[in-house]
């Protein structure tokens, strides 16, 4: 009973002075009951047991066969002297010199098939992430302004929107589109859909193309993902067509998948190249807020109005090896996990139309104790990777998904991190909101804007979404990385970190 009690923890909010109703006038609290992650530690530790036990099955005969060869090969040249060794092997090369040059092609054919059959290394190039312009920039009271000034929400609605953003860890200088903030019209058209894509994805692309150096036509693998707007020709074909890539480029469209979806576009592009060397691959992450902008009064599809905002990153990976020597990061790990199997975590995010039938993205309160058990089965196979005890020593910086404060917080207590460790996610939080797919790459760029990324340092990617899925991706230096010449960071470093 006492550990079952273990796992929630209470909450006094403040709820501000009742405007109607028999308590008008009145200050009023509510108690937030939650239920914390679960002990991932506990499970990394069992993890090791398993992990064992599969590699003394899996290897038990090179385990055993190996010393016995060694024990008898000792006891054969131990027997015999220097001169008599020297001579058998002398004579042995000299009378069956066929048997010699047949052993060594042997020899030089097994090398070759082991090194040819290994993954080729992937590696990072360079991203970039697109940073609006400041005409798009609002603070949390500007926010409220376009909210109320829509005329689509009771006074209800609008204070429910007030409360979460003043606990979301948002600051006053994200982005949300123009049609937004402009047009009291529904936005969730697929014209300011396309309008919204085209600024956010070549605005990204045109900085990573002119960082990187490499033509368009020279990329011969694209990946898109954007989870909630998927028109007819697909994102990925827009980018095809603005920039005139190849013909024969492989192109990927991801659609419907989450906050994680970046991360999986990631691993598509590494089985791709995998299967085509001496390749360039783009994966572009973003999602559209116009289009998913929300206008009735469903406090759960309220939710992502208050946290979503405007983002998009583009990365460059290349599996050619000349290109070594330029990387930033060399690809680790790749570790996924999907809830979906179970109903309650397969409609945790759910994309829906209210009783107006008005259409929305309906987030369940069961969040976080479903994103803490997905999270727990993804460290515990993360975990065992990096080969050491605690995995939170196997890695330098931390990109958790900047989904919200609350989150944030669960994710930090749980998982006992630092305030250093949580840093980047944080800050990106504040500073650029919720940007879905993509926000893992702002806090990689505060840590790049920041000089703290160093050689042979390790980062670990971790991000959560509808599905329900965890994702998770491991990086390592392959330099020390200086402040880049284009970064969305570079105007407002200065004053992060922020209490």
């Amino acid at each position: 009973m006492a550990s079952e009690r273990d796992m929630f923890s209470a909450e006094i909010v403040n709820r501000g002075i009742e405007s109607t109703g028999p308590n008008a006038g009145s200050l009023t609290f509510s108690v937030r009951v939650r239920r914390r992650l679960p002990d991932f530690l506990q499970s990394v530790n069992l993890k090791y047991v398993k992990l064992g036990y599969h590699y003394l099955i899996n290897h038990g005969i090179y385990l055993f066969t190996i010393p016995v060869l060694l024990v008898v090969f000792s006891a054969e040249v131990g027997s015999l002297s220097k001169e008599d060794l020297w001579k058998k092997l002398w004579e042995d090369a000299r009378y069956d010199l066929a048997t010699v040059l047949a052993s060594f092609g042997v020899l030089v054919f097994t090398f070759s098939v082991y090194f040819m059959s290994r993954p080729r290394p992937i590696y990072l190039i360079d991203f970039a992430c697109y940073k609006p312009q400041d005409e798009l920039k609002v603070s949390r009271e500007q926010f409220m302004e376009v909210a109320r000034r829509s005329g689509k929400f009771d006074e209800g609605s609008l204070e429910f929107q007030k409360r979460m953003l003043m606990s979301s860890g948002i600051g006053d200088e994200t982005y949300i589109p123009k049609a937004v903030i402009s047009s009291a019209e529904n936005t969730a058209t697929m014209k300011e859909g396309r309008a919204e894509a085209s600024m956010v994805m070549f605005g990204a692309l045109d900085e990573l193309f002119e960082k990187t150096r490499v033509r368009p036509k020279d990329v011969g693998v694209l990946v898109v993902n954007c989870s909630i707007f998927n028109p007819t020709p697909s994102l990925s074909a827009m980018i095809i067509n603005h920039y005139k890539m190849r013909g024969n480029i492989l192109s990927y469209n991801l659609g419907g998948m989450g906050c994680s979806a970046g991360i999986i576009g990631v691993d598509l592009a590494k089985d791709i190249l995998q299967a085509n060397p001496n390749n360039y691959a783009v994966v572009v992450s973003t999602e559209m807020v116009a289009f998913n902008w929300y206008q009735g009064k469903n406090r759960s599809m309220l939710i992502p109005n208050c946290f979503f905002r405007m983002g998009c990153s583009a990365l460059l990976l290349s599996n050619r090896r000349r290109d070594y020597s330029r990387a930033k990061y060399r690809l680790e790990h790749v570790v996924r996990t999907h809830k979906g199997a179970d109903d309650r975590s397969f409609r945790c995010v759910y994309q829906e139309e209210d009783e107006q039938k008005l259409k929305g993205l309906k987030i369940s309160k069961d969040l976080i104790e479903i994103g803490g058990d997905a999270l727990k089965t993804n460290i515990t196979t993360l975990g065992p990777l990096p080969y050491i005890p605690d995995y939170k020593l196997a890695f330098e910086h931390f990109c958790v998904h900047a989904a919200s404060k609350t989150i944030l917080d669960e994710l930090q207590r749980n998982l006992e991190l630092s305030d250093k460790n949580m840093e980047a996610s944080r800050m990106t939080l504040h500073r650029f909101g919720n940007t879905s797919s993509s926000s893992i790459w702002y806090e990689l760029a505060y840590m790049e804007a920041k000089e703290s990324v160093r050689r042979g340092d390790r980062v670990w990617q971790l991000a959560f979404g509808s599905g329900f899925k965890c994702n998770s991706v491991v990086w390592r230096a392959m330099r020390r990385v200086t402040k880049p010449s284009r970064n969305p960071w570079l105007d407002c470093i200065n004053r992060y970190p922020v209490v």
